[in-house]
């Protein structure tokens, strides 16, 4: 018998787009703190974020089937606060308050209050978590059933945040990029995080049962080991790096100032989105429940 999963594509692009989101508006808080020059970039972190969570929120009540058509199930999952989709409900729409009103403010070129600033982080933090969360509820997938997935997914989300800011940087605003060293290098660490937790969802799983072991099998050497091993490992984590080590401790500084180094900080940051985005996808698309069987009596 074939196992035809509970969640697919909408909810890989919900939990990669609200952590994506989450990820960038950290990213832009950090910029202000450490390089407030960078205010283009920062500009287009809080407008990303924006759409990409609402985006998110959207494909949330679309995959619980809320909207015109059964508006009891929207009202249902705003005020059920027993379920875990409904706090992800509250954090989305919170976190978007938050970063309408940065917005706002960078429009009218106010400055931003830091307490404002924090409580963005928070709730984007919160966000970025709840993503992780939001699949263990499912209690029989031992691949989502893990303590280990809302770090992991939160270490996912900074690092896809931090990728499309610099992305934006390399590209649009390469006099400002040039001035992000210290948040560059603290991104660095986070997919060296994030492989030291995949492996270690992987290693657990694969031990927790035969559901857990075929959905590890499915990822390392079966349907969607190719997308796993080329897609979201080699281009998308180790890739960008073995790229990122490379510029910043063996080429010199002035190679990123460069036509030809914006375009391989550019690449490299898009890859990192891939590969979060395929983190997601594979999780949700490879985990097999546990096979209840109840004898006759």
């Amino acid at each position: 018998m074939e196992f035809e999963p509970i969640w697919e594509l909408p909810i890989a692009l919900y939990l990669f787009l609200a952590g994506l989101g989450g990820g960038a508006f950290v990213t832009a808080s950090l910029l202000a703190w450490k390089a407030p020059e960078t205010k283009a970039m920062q500009r287009a972190a809080h407008i990303i974020a924006l759409v990409v969570v609402g985006i998110g929120l959207v494909l949330l009540m679309t995959d619980a089937k809320a909207g015109l058509l059964n508006p009891l199930r929207f009202v249902l999952l705003l005020v059920n606060f027993g379920s875990v989709m409904t706090w992800g409900v509250v954090f989305l729409a919170a976190f978007m308050v938050f970063d309408l009103a940065v917005v706002v403010l960078d429009v009218l070129k106010r400055a931003i209050p830091t307490w404002l600033q924090i409580a963005g982080s928070v709730s984007a933090v919160l966000v970025g978590m709840y993503t992780g969360a939001l699949l263990g509820v499912a209690h029989t997938f031992p691949l989502w059933n893990s303590a280990l997935l809302p770090p992991l997914f939160l270490v996912s989300a900074l690092s896809t945040g931090a990728a499309v800011v610099f992305l934006y940087g390399a590209l649009a605003a390469p006099r400002e990029f040039e001035r992000t060293g210290w948040v560059q290098r603290a991104h660095y660490f986070l997919p060296v995080i994030e492989t030291v937790l995949v492996a270690s969802l992987l290693f657990i799983t694969f031990y927790n049962g035969d559901a857990g072991h075929n959905s590890v099998m499915a990822l390392v050497a079966g349907k969607f080991s190719l997308m796993f091993w080329l897609g979201f490992v080699v281009i998308g984590l180790v890739g960008p790096l073995v790229v990122e080590t490379a510029l910043l401790f063996v080429v010199d500084h002035s190679f990123e100032q460069t036509s030809a180094g914006r375009g391989v900080v550019a690449a490299t940051n898009a890859c990192v989105l891939l590969g979060g985005f395929l983190l997601r996808y594979l999780v949700v698309m490879a985990a097999l429940p546990v096979t209840m069987v109840v004898p006759f009596m």
